[in-house]
């Protein structure tokens, strides 16, 4: 079990990455965002938010985002099953950290996650006693979150997968920090067309006013 005391807790990021994105149409995983792919905007804020080591599970069209991560320097690893949800994702990328404190699941689908949040929650797991950190914002949760692993990882692993995560992060009120964060981009994802074009437009806003 982590003991925050003795030593800043070694914190795995996995990047969930693996879906055929159905809904938007496309392969969001490599749509252009900001100029770069989602993916790797996603990889980026979880390497800079000070993650100690990553992995992008890939599944759908696995070896075109491995080859578009290349550069980045990070582990990669194939759900075979993931057409099967991504709880089985999930279980694919935990079978890849041996011996972290704490795992942080970071989606594809949240390219407008800022490496500030992502600090913002593992700062939180770091200086606190709390063995799962949610990121709230209006009452609601988002993510990424981090999850102690030598108190969870056997539960985890044991789930069926028909609820996810749920019976985990809904079944220990209290050992959860709800960390309020004043920002939406916890919230929101990109599943269709629409979600990508109303980041992308929140994107340029965002670019125009730091340009000015």
């Amino acid at each position: 079990m982590y003991n925050s005391d003795l030593m800043p807790a070694k914190i795995h990021g996995l990047v969930l990455a693996a879906g055929l994105s159905r809904r938007m149409g496309t392969f969001k995983q490599l749509l252009p965002f900001g100029g770069r792919t989602v993916v790797e905007s996603v990889v980026g804020a979880v390497q800079d938010g000070g993650v100690d080591a990553l992995t992008v599970v890939l599944g759908h069209r696995a070896d075109e985002v491995r080859e578009v991560l290349a550069p980045l320097n990070v582990a990669t690893v194939v759900n075979e099953a993931y057409r099967e949800g991504m709880f089985t994702s999930v279980l694919c990328g935990l079978r890849q950290v041996a011996s972290a404190d704490a795992v942080l699941l970071a989606l594809v689908d949240q390219p407008q996650i800022s490496a500030s949040i992502v600090k913002a929650v593992i700062d939180s797991f770091r200086g606190g006693k709390a063995g799962i950190v949610i990121p709230v914002f209006g009452g609601k949760r988002g993510h990424p979150i981090v999850l102690d692993l030598p108190r969870y990882r056997v539960e985890i692993e044991g789930l069926t997968g028909e609820e996810g995560l749920k019976p985990v992060v809904r079944g220990h009120i209290e050992d959860t920090l709800e960390l309020l964060i004043e920002d939406e981009r916890i919230l929101r994802d990109l599943d269709t067309p629409e979600d990508y074009e109303r980041e992308l437009a929140l994107l340029r806003n965002s670019d125009s006013k730091d340009a000015s």
